[in-house]
């Protein structure tokens, strides 16, 4: 009979050593989960931000304040444009004098 009770009274207090390290065990991994879940939340909003910060950062506005001061371009105006005219290159048949029309194809003399 002493022995049996022996037993129970080993059997009893490994049970309640088990528990409580089961309990620790979920009472960490409660807290890890909700330190994951805070930093996950940190990190949404800090992406979020950043992609507010970007859609800011690539307005056309910004853009053209960039492209005049960084790499001094102005608008293009009429006094700074060149117009560039169609010539066709000559080709065999018109160099030898054989053939054709000197005007490019559809248009009138």
């Amino acid at each position: 009979m002493m022995r049996l009770n022996l037993v129970l009274v080993l059997g009893v207090v490994l049970s309640g050593l088990y528990l409580v390290n089961v309990q620790y065990e979920s009472r960490r991994l409660y807290s890890e989960l909700d330190r994951a879940k805070a930093q996950a939340h940190r990190l949404a909003t800090e992406n979020e931000r950043l992609q507010v910060e970007k859609r800011a950062q690539a307005t056309s506005a910004r853009v053209e304040q960039l492209a005049r001061t960084k790499l001094q371009m102005h608008t293009a105006t009429p006094a700074l444009t060149t117009y560039v005219t169609y010539q066709p290159a000559p080709t065999a048949s018109t160099a030898l004098g054989t053939a054709g029309p000197s005007t490019p194809q559809g248009q009138q003399p």
